[in-house]
């Protein structure tokens, strides 16, 4: 079925229906087309607002079937899904934008055959990269470009996987599409799957408690990092559950992105290596509706913390996993980023040649991959919480950032250069209008209120950001 004809409301049904959640549903939404923005060729601002959209629907399904009502209206308009996709570069601390995420000697670079990208926002996968070029931990960029001219793309990209460096070669579409992971990646975007059978259940609200709110009394443990896993929970908070963010103390962050991605979450440190932060990791998941998470896969069985050995412990228990190249095919266990995804899976080359500037790549215009997957990821979380609610069980819910390339990829690209011509938007002062001010710990923060609206029912957040490891690990 051919996708480029798709609306955002099309995406939405079916993605909806695929998932096979109920069809009146689809009659509470709303997608206003007030503003086209997100320049690209691809269909950017249609992903943002259907996959908002869907996030939104599934929690209203939540609420509706909770309250015996009938579904609230859902409204998700254009404009304000495009700038919560690039809420992370939106915000305001104290009166300052906040600053960039991206190190200063990574990003695409010229090699003696290509090009090839390069993350370095974590120490480590910076030391990494160095290690890799035989350059000492002060590094230039300059001296980082000339070592990267004699390399070729894919011997470097190999040797930087096999060493913890992370890179991705410059391909196009043509070159990608060759490749066994591409061929590896499902066409849908969300998998959902029964782990095991069980009587239905249905999280009880405290009325008293934020009973207006969709997700009222459902606890979420989530452990990642960056964006995408991070937007899921966020989404999830925002709708009213009680999210408890687990982070390492032995792994780095990156605190001026947490600062967006924090919003509505408890934060606790654990050092799952360590027995004592293990059992307490185990206490939150044993009474827990959601588990996400976003290591790569193997990564937490090597712990004790597999599928089968967290259904035992919890039967209704929801396991969300995202990663970078899908579960499955020879790069299923990469270290991976919407930018590298972008780089290797042809969109950069496909955007710059549509661009017509002679570029060797042009990018997105955010990080939709990103926000793409934490919002499907949320969607895809909300439909197994109403499985469970109607059918019982535990459930897995898998997105992952080529999933998501793939779609994006599927709906087609605007004719010519005129999907450049949308607007965009670049400094907090250009977006005031859909910032909320609010007290943190770490001064006064503006930054992008949630794009949905559903009648009659309450949206946002009640934590702010604060410093990690703020919380203790118990459920309110």
């Amino acid at each position: 079925m051919s996708k480029h004809n798709f609306t955002p409301l099309d995406t939405v049904e079916h993605v909806w229906m695929t998932l096979k959640l109920p069809k009146h549903a689809l009659q509470a939404i709303r997608l206003p087309t007030d503003v086209e923005c997100c320049p690209s060729s691809f269909k950017v601002g249609h992903l943002a607002q259907a996959s908002i959209g869907l996030s939104a629907l599934s929690a209203a399904l939540i609420w509706s079937i909770r309250n015996g009502a009938t579904l609230p209206q859902v409204t998700v308009p254009a404009k304000h899904a495009c700038i919560e996709f690039k809420s992370e570069r939106l915000y305001m601390l104290d009166g300052k934008a906040g600053p960039s995420s991206f190190g200063t000697i990574g990003g695409l670079h010229k090699t003696l055959d290509g090009y090839i990208r390069m993350h370095d926002g974590f120490p480590n996968h910076r030391e990494n990269a160095l290690r890799v070029l035989g350059l000492r931990p002060d590094a230039t960029r300059d001296e980082v470009a000339q070592k990267m001219l004699k390399w070729k793309s894919i011997d470097l990209e190999t040797e930087a996987i096999s060493s913890g460096a992370v890179m991705a070669a410059l391909r196009s579409l043509d070159q990608w599409d060759e490749l066994p992971q591409s061929r590896a990646i499902p066409t849908f975007p969300i998998s959902i799957s029964k782990l095991a059978a069980g009587l239905p259940y249905l999280t009880r609200v405290n009325t008293k408690d934020h009973a207006n709110k969709c997700l009222a009394g459902i606890r979420v443990v989530e452990m990642s990092r960056v964006i995408a896993a991070p937007v899921a929970g966020k989404t999830l908070a925002a709708h009213g559950a009680d999210v408890i963010w687990v982070t390492s103390p032995s792994l780095p962050d990156l605190p001026d992105t947490d600062i967006d991605v924090s919003r509505g979450k408890r934060t606790v440190q654990l050092d799952i290596k360590q027995p004592e932060d293990k059992t307490r990791l185990l206490e939150l998941l044993r009474t827990a509706d959601v588990f996400i998470q976003s290591y790569r896969p193997g990564s937490l069985a090597a712990q004790g913390l597999s599928n089968e050995e967290l259904i035992a412990i919890n039967p209704r228990l929801i396991i969300a996993t995202l990663n970078a190249y899908g579960s499955d095919g020879p790069w299923s266990g990469r270290r991976g980023f919407d930018s590298l995804v972008q780089t290797c899976s042809g969109l950069n080359v496909a955007e710059a040649d549509r661009f017509g500037a002679g570029e060797a790549a042009r990018v997105l215009p955010c990080q939709a991959l990103d926000h793409g997957s934490g919002y499907l990821l949320a969607t895809g979380i909300m439909a197994a919480l109403y499985k469970r609610a109607t059918e019982g069980g535990s459930y897995e819910v898998k997105v992952s950032l080529a999933g998501v390339m793939n779609y994006l990829r599927s709906l087609g690209q605007y004719e010519g250069k005129s999907g450049f011509n949308r607007k965009d938007f670049k400094r907090p002062e250009d977006v005031a209008d859909y910032l909320e001010t609010r007290q943190t710990g770490f001064g006064e923060l503006k930054a992008v209120k949630h794009a949905a609206r559903i009648d009659g029912v309450e949206i946002g957040w009640e934590h702010m950001p604060k410093p990690l490891g703020s919380d203790d690990p118990l459920w309110l």
